[in-house]
């Protein structure tokens, strides 16, 4: 390591930790809530695909599991502040119309699982996508008073393939920041320790799922905003492969390079049912993946990564996640007989920066986040920044920092053309490594979920899952378990594209055979 390089990385270094210092001095007198209880309702601990099942075929109603979910809700919401609107008596009166049909005997168990095939289960939405009657303001306060008129695409083939809305969830400001919070609803809470956070910008999603609140729910992720929040709150999360399930009637919606980038996708709290939750979404386009075919695990190439190989930018992995990683290839050795590679892919040290580039390589054509914040408005970020340092800002800080830096990565085209290049040669030395039989284990995050406001002075942290929407491949997030302070561990499985269902077979695996979803509060 050059000496400019050890420089630059001790006072990057010193001055993240002096920042979390400061911050961790501020949340040490807030005192440390328990994390919600354990929910008891055997409904709550059930996969929506036998919920569906049992619905079907008249063993419970669905207004007797609406109900448990939304008693769930309210019971734990006043905690961790995950959905933010609800529409219950239109859900009840929803999954009483489901009773009239079952109990009608108009179709048989074969035709209604045909057709409804998430019949009367419970859904939770992120509120960046369009569910009517509820609002779409995506934590900008100049569209608080907005109200869905419509579904967003996805939402509506779910609603269509049976499922019941239970109401909208929290997200970061415009869905660009690591901490869901904003100046609608306030700031989510980690149903496992209410000081930590629930990633974003999924994080309402993550949250409400985590603490048994929902089963299965809607995310979306441009750079890691499905797979944090199900991680740092112990669910499953799976991006697709990219332009698999459409991305329509979200706000802020993605366009020009940045339509390759977001993915639309489940969040569910049982392995069991991402493959049943993306097929509905997916809709046509699951003719593009294999998600029906048998896949036999033995047959497989495995390997693993430990580290990004030491970016400048982000944290050190903390070495509660490397175990957690060495116990899965562990265990993938002795009862698989397969062997997992430990591999080193350089390019992956850039994640950071060849996200970045790769987020702003159509320049002036995309939609600036200072315009998106503006919502129409004039808006200087800088004066936006002393506002909001008098308290007098309608945004976040995180927002108003990225709105200040955006601009940042145009200053270097060479730079940004060499950053798109590496994000080339890694495409295709992702894809050539792993083929269709190889599946890649990699960090979720470098860090345990952080306490609230921490991600300020690790920004960047995000990279370990944004350079996959870089890649377009398909990645599910696995929960592994709890650490020693009680809180989620996880790891991405990754495959190339179209091999989705090689991914989702090993999460369902690893449910199955070793750890899925640990309830909150059961330590």
């Amino acid at each position: 390591m050059s000496i400019l390089r050890r420089v630059l990385v001790f006072v990057l270094r010193t001055s993240s930790r002096l920042l979390l210092a400061v911050i961790r001095l501020i949340s040490f007198f807030s005192g440390n809530p328990p994390p919600v209880s354990p929910p008891r309702d055997p409904l709550l601990l059930t996969p929506a695909s036998v919920l569906a099942d049992r619905i079907r075929r008249g063993e419970v109603k669905s207004s007797v599991v609406v109900q448990s979910f939304i008693s769930r809700i309210r019971e734990v919401n006043p905690t961790i502040n995950a959905l933010v609107c609800d529409r219950f008596e239109e859900a009840l009166r929803e999954a009483k119309a489901v009773d009239d049909l079952v109990s009608s005997g108009t179709q048989d168990e074969r035709t209604l699982k045909e057709n409804y095939p998430l019949l009367g289960v419970p859904l939770s939405v992120k509120e960046a996508f369009a569910l009517q009657g509820m609002p779409n303001s995506s934590g900008l306060l100049s569209r608080r008073s907005l109200r869905s008129e419509t579904d967003a695409a996805v939402v509506s083939r779910l609603k269509r393939a049976g499922a019941i809305p239970l109401g909208v969830t929290n997200c970061s400001e415009l869905c660009m920041w690591y901490e869901s919070s904003n100046n609608i609803y306030g700031q989510s809470r980690n149903p496992y320790n209410p000081q930590h956070i629930v990633g974003g910008s999924s994080g309402g999603e993550g949250s409400i799922i985590g603490s048994g609140g929902s089963v299965i729910g809607v995310g979306s992720d441009i750079g890691g905003s499905i797979r944090m929040p199900a991680y740092f709150n112990g669910i499953y999360g799976h991006k697709p492969t990219s332009g698999i399930v459409p991305n329509e009637g979200q706000f802020p919606n993605a366009h020009g390079c940045r339509t390759e980038l977001l993915c639309t996708g489940p969040m569910c709290r049982y392995a069991a049912d991402l493959p049943l939750v993306l097929k509905v979404m997916a809709g046509k386009n699951v003719e593009k993946l294999s998600l029906e075919k048998e896949v036999s695990l033995r047959s497989l190439r495995f390997f693993s990564m430990e580290n990004d190989g030491g970016c400048l930018f982000v944290s050190p992995v903390d070495k509660e996640l490397v175990q957690v990683q060495r116990r899965v290839v562990k265990h993938l050795e002795d009862k698989l007989g397969v062997s997992v590679q430990a591999i080193n892919i350089h390019n992956l040290r850039y994640s950071f920066q060849i996200w970045s580039a790769a987020m702003s390589s159509d320049g002036d054509k995309e939609q600036s986040f200072t315009e998106l914040m503006a919502d129409g408005n004039s808006m200087w970020p800088s004066f936006e920044l002393v506002k909001w340092m008098f308290g007098l800002s309608k945004h976040t800080l995180p927002a108003i920092g990225l709105a200040l830096t955006e601009k940042l990565a145009n200053l270097n085209p060479e730079g940004n053309a060499k950053m798109i290049q590496k994000a080339k040669n890694l495409k295709d030395e992702i894809n050539s490594l792993l083929g269709d039989d190889g599946i890649l284990l990699y960090p979720s995050h470098p860090k345990i979920a952080p306490k609230h406001n921490e991600p300020i002075a690790m920004p960047f942290n995000f990279a370990y899952t944004g350079i996959f929407n870089v890649l377009g491949v398909p990645v599910t997030q696995c929960p592994l378990g709890l650490s020693e302070g009680g809180l989620p561990l996880g790891i991405q499985i990754i495959s190339s594209q179209h091999n989705d269902h090689l991914t989702l077979a090993l999460a369902q695996y690893l449910e199955s055979s070793l750890v899925g979803w640990t309830p909150p509060g059961c330590i």
